[in-house]
């Protein structure tokens, strides 16, 4: 039987695929499951194992990207992409993209031209800072220390938004945590972009304390992602918050540092800063 004769990988292999072909039609979890031959809980339970999302995120995702094309590439109306996405309107379409993308569609196809961001320079214990921040909370904060290259990498980020070199007090609030406890991290808002697995990946990265330090594999672990190493890797990569979203934190089973995407060296030191400090406490 050819049900008998699938391995586990080649059953999420055929999902996904018939995922992608169809994901137009929203198909239900049960159909998904009857094509690999599989009970629905034993296909949701398998996908996300294997996947590191259930079949319905998984699908969710295959829509926004979808979505996003015709909205970046060929300009459509919102009630045109949500249509051809086999959503039933833009009240549906608006709320997947708030869900997978931090954004509204508007905003996506705008390039960010709704938002208001104001955006300052700092210098902190590890060289200069740029930080950003819209109404609702800090948006970006990187180590740079050509100030022109690390404004233009912010605007990449929300290419048409409105900014404004402006030292507000989100902004103040998160410089705070360069000279004063690190516990009032509640303190300051954050307005992060990013799927629903980056944001679970990052929530995993604020659970470990300050002096720590933790493995790729227990963040993924943490983040419901077992399985998932390398996305997991690219999520603590992506980090848009430097510091304040410690992937600083996170090194590789066998004791090495592991790569940091503001470099090596600055990595080390903020280990070793933050451990000086958790000794003193």
């Amino acid at each position: 039987m050819i049900s008998q004769e699938l391995t586990n990988y080649e059953r999420i292999a055929r999902a996904i695929d018939y995922l992608k072909a169809n994901f137009k039609r929203q198909p239900s979890l049960e159909e998904v499951a009857e094509n690999v031959y599989l009970s629905p809980y034993h296909f949701q339970r398998m996908f996300t194992e294997w996947a590191g999302v259930s079949p319905k995120k998984f699908t969710q995702y295959l829509s926004v990207e979808y979505a996003k094309g015709l909205l970046k590439e060929k300009q459509a109306s919102l009630f045109d992409t949500a249509l051809e996405t086999g959503l039933s309107g833009t009240g549906r379409l608006h709320d997947l993209f708030m869900k997978i993308e931090g954004m509204t569609p508007g905003e996506y196809k705008n390039g960010g031209e709704a938002l208001s961001i104001n955006y300052s320079f700092a210098e902190s214990p590890f060289g200069p800072l740029i930080l950003a921040a819209t109404p609702k909370g800090l948006c970006y904060l990187a180590f740079g220390e050509d100030r022109d290259l690390a404004f233009r990498q912010l605007q990449e980020q929300f290419p048409n938004a409105r900014y404004q070199q402006l030292l507000d007090m989100i902004q103040q609030n998160a410089l705070y945590f360069f000279t004063q406890d690190w516990s009032t991290l509640e303190n300051v808002k954050l307005h992060l972009k990013g799927t629903s697995f980056q944001l679970k990946v990052w929530e995993a990265l604020l659970q470990i304390p300050m002096g720590d330090l933790s493995t790729y594999g227990k963040v993924a672990a943490a983040a419901q992602a077992d399985r998932a190493y390398q996305a997991v890797g690219t999520a603590i990569g992506n980090n848009p918050v430097a510091f304040l979203i410690p992937c600083h934190r996170v090194i590789r089973s066998n004791g090495e540092l592991g790569e940091y995407h503001w470099g090596s060296t600055r990595k080390m030191a903020i280990i070793g800063w933050e451990a000086a400090r958790h000794d003193r406490s």
